[in-house]
């Protein structure tokens, strides 16, 4: 392969990614690509390509907006025929069943449906280098066949993608009450109750394959930064699960945005709001919540008394309780189109984050240093939650350990009544309460965490490392 040279005489790196049908992870994906499209130099150009569904390609061009100076290309290839899932969703945040979440992640973790299109988009695209899901196991096959680079990027922390791999050993303690304990593990140790993690048979296949690519690939890079899960980085190379590793986080949404008047109308309402009394509601684009846990919600913040900022997923099509929105319309907003969580929670009015801890949304409160009350709903989360509770101290859990049965299907998860909700929130709001103490702990980790993108900050680093290590190859090969 001859080496690309810009008319400028500059050398070209051409890097394909390819994230999994999730809005969480075609957002952090986008970003790293408009970050690297941005590392360019005058001796190295990078173009950068992400490569989506059509059905996910407004997801991707709404982010790219947000990057006026961004030269990211846009490709595409075919979803997979699904039987059972209705035509044209594909994309976690648009089902409404359990069972339709399932279809989308088999069908991206199946080679036989997925892999086809994988090859032939990657081999029209030509890349120097490939940036792959970790769902797509045949990445690293496919860029071995045509002698690139394959790197697998994680949307998840360091700390939960090990304490996933160590829960799913097949030499993973399970006691009487039915609790998976990782094996050695840095402190603290690891305890989840089975119905907090995915079918272990389903998984340890899966999580097999993927721990196989991961060591097959030329590195990993993971969206966190080593200040905020230090130990935990350090493992994935003192192990030897990786041959390379870079942590380029965090890949966050941009805060700059064309006008939108949904998003004027809840920054000036938090604008009317006294410094740290709002909580800020929001379980994600994915997650699935039953209409009567909703409801308890609803009438929880109602009865705390506390003002609220509350996004809820547009595919719930939930109705609050009867004459609520009467009783909260001066102290309650609800959003029902997408909330840009980076600039509510930069809003000096938010005090709390009432999070399901998916990773994004947890780098985008660290960021902002706004603490958290967690209520995780599925995969990873349940795992975020102890990071974020029992390793960092910048959250509380909302319901009190041992109060009800929590579950990765949402249909088993206890419900959560209203008065535990207010009582929740009251607590932690108090003057000097929970909350205060730690948002002095998460103000700091929101210095680290500007620190490690400003320019010589260790992501920043890694980031140019991760160039230079993928150019270096290219050269390499010629």
């Amino acid at each position: 392969m001859a080496s690309s040279i810009t008319s400028s005489g500059s050398k070209t790196l051409r890097v394909l990614l390819l994230p999994h049908f999730a809005t969480g992870h075609i957002h952090p994906f986008t970003e790293l690509a408009v970050s690297l499209a941005a590392s360019s130099s005058p001796n190295a150009t990078v173009e950068a390509i992400i490569a989506v569904t059509p059905a996910n390609v407004p997801i991707v061009q709404s982010l790219l907006e947000r990057h006026s100076a961004a030269t990211v290309k846009i490709v595409t290839y075919p979803f997979p025929t699904v039987e059972g899932l209705p035509k044209g969703v594909e994309n976690l945040g648009k089902v409404v069943t359990q069972a339709d979440s399932m279809r989308i992640n088999i069908a991206a973790s199946t080679e036989s449906l997925m892999r086809p299109a994988h090859e032939t988009l990657v081999r029209a695209q030509s890349p120097d280098a490939i940036i792959t899901d970790l769902l797509f196991t045949w990445s690293a096959d496919i860029a071995d066949e045509l002698g690139v680079p394959c790197v697998t990027f994680h949307v998840t922390g360091a700390f939960s993608m090990l304490a996933m791999r160590h829960l799913m050993m097949e030499d993973a303690a399970i006691d009487g009450d039915d609790t998976v304990t990782a094996p050695p593990f840095p402190t603290p140790q690891i305890r989840v109750p089975r119905t907090e993690l995915p079918d272990l048979s389903i998984f340890r296949y899966v999580f097999g394959k993927v721990h196989s690519m991961q060591a097959a690939c030329f590195g990993l890079a993971v969206n966190t930064f080593s200040g905020l899960e230090q130990q935990y980085c350090d493992m994935y190379t003192g192990q030897g699960y990786v041959q390379r590793s870079y942590f380029v986080g965090p890949q966050l949404q941009s805060s700059e945005s064309p006008t939108d008047d949904s998003k004027s109308q809840y920054i000036g309402w938090l604008d009317t709001k006294s410094d740290h009394s709002v909580v800020y509601v929001s379980f994600g684009s994915c997650a699935l919540v039953s209409h009567a846990q909703l409801d308890q919600l609803a009438l929880g913040l109602e009865a705390s008394g506390k003002p609220f900022l509350w996004a809820v997923r547009a595919a719930e099509k939930w109705t609050p309780p009867k004459g609520w929105e009467k009783g909260v319309e001066d102290r309650g907003f609800i959003i029902r189109s997408w909330a840009q969580t980076t600039a509510i929670l930069a809003h000096p009015a938010v005090g709390a984050f009432l999070t399901h801890c998916g990773w994004n949304s947890i780098l985008e409160a660290v960021a902002a240093g706004v603490p958290m009350l967690t209520w995780p709903k599925f995969h990873d989360q349940f795992v975020n939650e102890r990071l974020i509770n029992d390793v960092l101290g910048i959250g509380h859990r909302l319901w009190p350990q041992g109060a009800g049965l929590r579950s990765e299907d949402y249909e088993k998860h206890e419900l959560i009544p209203a008065d535990d909700v207010a009582r929740a929130l009251l607590t932690f709001m108090h003057p000097g309460g929970p909350g205060d103490v730690m948002r002095t702990r998460v103000m700091d980790l929101a210095t680290k965490s500007h620190g490690a993108l400003a320019e010589g900050g260790s992501s920043q680093q890694d980031l140019h490392r991760l160039v230079n290590d993928l150019m270096a190859a290219k050269e390499g090969r010629n």
